[in-house]
């Protein structure tokens, strides 16, 4: 293929040009490749600190109602649709918490233990004693690490619950757990029980907390419960922000990058016009020796495709061995930021490599379009006699 031998030759002709171009555009791929790394890392840390630690799906009593009363066999009905994992009945409600000269408003929450770990798998952020010891031990309860800081307390230690209107109580401290999220400076688990003698309301709940098997498809799992009588909410409707932030972090990296690439790609071009400006000549003597204009072009588009993929592997490349050289960023930012998120993984994913390579080749190879047809387009005569 003499198209393909010609369209080397021209690339080797302006070496130092052609180099040039490659790392240009190498080097916006790299940028893409690791903010691409970092983005989905950030995408996936967002989600275990949030979605992976909240209700995929929030039941709630029906519209006339303060609780749901049959929630034993509403829960039984709802872990039968397909898709749900877990369901959790659960009584919530504030309470105040006292230790010795210390107290803090909390959110007492009443729950079954084996359940609620189906759903919030909150066994595994425990830090020191038993989730499971919410069961054995009467009047017991479990604080985040942030709140028993705040009341000095410990394993073992008492605190007294108290509230208008509720019945006070004093509680064990059987553990404590550190979920990485602000709910470790406000949030209490008590058995189920408690929190119904507690609130003075046996045998109901207010809430029945959902996990879904695909986070994404938690609407319409919402809206099969909903059609069953009572307030259901996914997650994407009570926590709408962490959706908007991926959507803006995405948007924005999207339209930044792609603004980088597509100035990285003039480089390409303008070293194909100077090509096609120093070898009008033999551009001339091609088209005078009978070669077609459909190979002219061929030619200078096979300049553009090596040159389009060349530079985007190459910076595929120098993108994956940062990224995996980084490994993670942590900053300490503060509970509330991002919901949490304080370490900002780079992942790799091959479906992105190969998207960016792609997307970044045909972006080159359409670009390299304007100086081909302009080749084409040369007169022969004029091209042969020009300096």
């Amino acid at each position: 293929m003499y198209e393909l031998f010609i369209a080397i030759r021209h690339l080797r002709s302006r070496r130092r040009q052609t180099i040039l171009s490659i790392l240009g555009i190498g080097l916006a791929v790299m940028i893409l490749m690791v903010s691409q790394a970092s983005m989905v890392g950030f995408t996936e840390e967002l989600y275990k600190k949030t979605v992976d630690n909240m209700p995929h799906v929030t039941v709630e009593p029906k519209s006339d109602e303060d609780y749901i009363y049959l929630y034993r066999g509403l829960a039984d009905d709802i872990r039968e649709i397909k898709g749900v994992t877990g369901a959790s009945p659960v009584l919530s409600g504030p309470a105040t918490f006292a230790y010795k000269d210390t107290s803090r408003n909390v959110l007492m929450r009443g729950v079954l233990v084996k359940e609620h770990n189906t759903v919030l798998h909150t066994e595994r952020d425990i830090i020191e004693g038993n989730f499971r010891d919410l069961e054995v031990t009467r009047r017991s309860v479990i604080l985040g690490d942030s709140l028993s800081e705040k009341l000095d307390v410990k394993v073992g230690d008492t605190v007294d619950a108290t509230f208008p209107e509720a019945k006070p109580t004093t509680l064990k401290v059987v553990g404590i757990y550190d979920s990485g999220t602000p709910h470790d400076k406000t949030l209490a688990y008590v058995p189920l029980s408690t929190a119904q003698h507690f609130f003075d309301n046996s045998n109901v709940v207010n809430s029945i907390l959902v996990r879904v098997e695909d986070p994404d498809c938690a609407q319409p799992i919402a809206d099969e419960i909903g059609a069953m009588g009572y307030q259901a909410s996914s997650w994407m409707e009570t926590n709408p922000e962490i959706l908007q932030t991926l959507m803006i972090e995405g948007l924005s990296n999207f339209i930044i990058l792609g603004m980088i690439i597509v100035i990285a790609s003039f480089s390409m071009v303008s070293t194909l016009f100077m090509v096609v400006m120093e070898k009008t000549k033999e551009i001339g003597m091609l088209m005078a020796m009978g070669v077609p204009s459909r190979s002219i072009l061929t030619i200078f588009l096979l300049e553009s495709g090596i040159m389009g993929l060349i530079g985007p592997v190459v910076g595929v490349l120098a993108g994956i061995l940062i990224s995996l050289y980084l490994g993670d960023i942590t900053m300490d930012i503060g509970e509330e930021a991002y919901g949490g998120v304080s370490t900002f993984p780079f992942v790799v994913r091959t479906k992105d490599a190969v998207m960016i390579v792609t997307f970044t080749f045909l972006l080159n190879l359409v670009a390299g379009i304007f100086p081909a047809r302009r080749a084409t387009r040369l007169d022969p005569v004029e091209a042969i006699s020009s300096e």
